[in-house]
């Protein structure tokens, strides 16, 4: 078949032109209706339409060459294309200001659409970030979040591998084309997303790695999702755009403080200063959004029946091992006897304070529910 005759043709030839971004191509639509009626509009009708004379040269000839690339790579295991038109884009992210026209996915699409978290921050993040990622990511992944982030080394490889860890479902928004990997290091992490969530990107097939690509994507980040988390970040951190992106699109926007002497630190405690809600724990996230209780009550742990000790993993049974009937306990004699990070705890207790298995008392105490 002719790739001209595809119905995403118009779609990828138009996202290829040059100098047509999202609120350009939105224009367009609005005048024309359609990406084939621009293409197939008269002369007089761009110029009544007052396209630029570069955009009418490329309208004559489009890249159709790059639109048969993008549609060999559609006709790949898993690999959709998905338009503002397509029912299955993710209204979340359309809500936005200037959404992707299209999105080119390699994995579980319908995931895009589902609850998600954004998690962000260092390139180059210290060990105790790398491990309170890694906690918040595997605690928020056993609630039934999403977790996305962008792929990058540092806090965001962190976030991916904290969800996948504990079999959780995690989305990457990328700064290339699909069928480049960028940084090459975590091309086996991509395969793992792919398996389990999705890989992400704006851009056409054959897109190399530019660094405007990569803060461009932050709002794909951030919109997708209800709030992001900013793990450790510098002043100057890319990290910071992406929150600021979540500002401008109304969603939440986390940030967990750090000493003042350290500079992974300043990034979080200015955006806390702007009005970033101060996170140190997972109930501090799942207080704020109000669909906690609907995405526990549909997430992997509830759909297991939690009706007995039988059906809970080996950590959660510990736990109410140390748990009494009728002497309740604090957090930290939990911590100190499942050896789990406070992280870990805190979330495994809001999970079972929510499924009915304990109750929390006075003092910051919990114990067991007949």
């Amino acid at each position: 078949m002719d790739s001209r005759t595809h119905p995403l043709a118009h779609w990828l030839a138009l996202h290829r032109a040059p100098k047509v971004g999202p609120v350009t191509f939105a224009k367009l639509l609005n005048y024309f209706s359609t990406p084939e009626a621009v293409f197939t509009a008269k002369s007089s009708t761009w110029q009544e339409a007052q396209l630029k004379p570069a955009l009418q040269n490329y309208l004559k000839n489009p890249d159709w060459s790059g639109v048969e690339r993008d549609l060999a790579w559609l006709a790949g295991e898993q690999n959709h294309i998905l338009t503002w038109a397509d029912a299955a884009y993710p209204p979340r992210l359309k809500t936005i200001a200037d959404p992707p026209p299209l999105l080119f996915v390699h994995g579980d699409a319908a995931l895009l659409s589902q609850v998600q978290l954004a998690m962000v921050g260092s390139r180059n993040p210290s060990h105790s970030g790398e491990s309170t990622c890694v906690d918040f990511a595997h605690c928020l992944s056993q609630l039934g979040w999403v977790i996305t982030s962008g792929m990058a080394i540092g806090i965001d490889a962190c976030a991916h591998r904290g969800a996948l860890n504990v079999s959780g479902l995690t989305i990457a928004v990328m700064g290339t084309g699909l069928d480049v990997v960028y940084p090459a290091s975590n091309r086996n992490l991509a395969h793992q997303i792919a398996k389990k969530g999705a890989l992400v990107s704006e851009y056409p097939i054959g897109t190399p790695s530019k660094p405007q690509n990569f803060l461009r994507r932050n709002r794909i980040i951030s919109g997708l999702s209800l709030g992001v988390l900013v793990v450790e970040a510098t002043i100057h951190s890319g990290s910071l755009t992406t929150a600021r992106c979540a500002a401008d699109q109304g969603r939440d926007v986390f940030a967990i403080p750090g000493s003042i002497h350290n500079p992974l630190a300043k990034g979080c405690h200015l955006l806390i200063k702007q009005g970033a809600k101060l996170v140190d724990c997972v109930q501090d996230i799942v207080e704020e959004l109000p669909v906690q209780l609907e995405i526990v009550a549909n997430s992997p742990i509830e759909k297991s029946s939690l009706t007995g000790e039988q059906t809970l993993d080996a950590d959660y049974q510990h736990m109410l091992g140390y748990m009494g009937i009728d002497e309740p306990i604090s957090i930290d004699a939990l911590i100190e006897r499942c050896q789990l990070s406070a992280n870990t705890v805190s979330s495994m207790l809001l999970v079972l304070e929510l499924q009915g298995q304990v109750t929390s008392q006075a003092g910051g105490l919990y114990m067991r529910r007949i």
